[in-house]
């Protein structure tokens, strides 16, 4: 008979040197590419007053309306200050700003402003009205700053069925 002899057998050593030296580096390159979620949050407020309070007699409600056709901003009370109809490309939101920019030189400490959507706006145009609104690009001392227009954003919903002043004041500038 013949005898077998078993052999020892041992495990070779695992060299991870290596392995850990590429995740000693990739570790913080992977971290410093991370771009970490920003969450933006923009404070709405709702049309209306408390119960109870009464409205100043010369108060001045601005009210931007947003729906297909295009953009009207009028005063609740004095009514529609410049209609704004769509352009080809979209929303025409430069002479929106230079509307407001307009207006707030005439009334420079209102903060407020009730943005009335129609039902038909995607997310994306009322994002970028609601920037609009609140601040313009300005220079200053040879740098771009963000202006104050209306930060006091409101929102509304207008009706489905509504449609657009017809003015002549789109481009005259009227009322402004």
């Amino acid at each position: 008979m013949r005898r077998r002899h078993r052999r020892l057998s041992t495990s070779p050593d695992l060299d991870i040197t290596a392995f850990l030296n590429l995740m000693i580096v990739l570790v913080p390159v992977l971290l410093l590419g991370m771009v970490f979620s920003q969450v933006h949050m923009i404070e709405l407020n709702f049309p209306g007053m408390e119960p109870g309070e009464a409205p100043e007699a010369d108060d001045f409600r601005l009210v931007v309306t947003l729906i297909p056709e295009g953009i009207e901003i009028a005063d609740s009370d004095r009514g529609v200050i410049r209609v704004l109809p769509k352009k080809a490309g979209g929303q025409d939101f430069a002479a929106l700003r230079e509307v407001l920019r307009q207006v707030k030189t005439r009334v420079p400490e209102k903060t407020d402003l009730v943005l009335e959507v129609g039902p038909d706006i995607d997310y994306q145009t009322l994002v970028t009205a609601m920037d609009t609104v609140r601040s313009y690009p300005a220079v200053v001392a040879a740098s771009v700053v963000e202006g104050e227009l209306f930060p006091d954003v409101s929102l509304m919903d207008a009706s489905e069925s509504r449609q657009l002043a017809a003015t002549g004041k789109e481009s005259s500038g009227e009322g402004v």
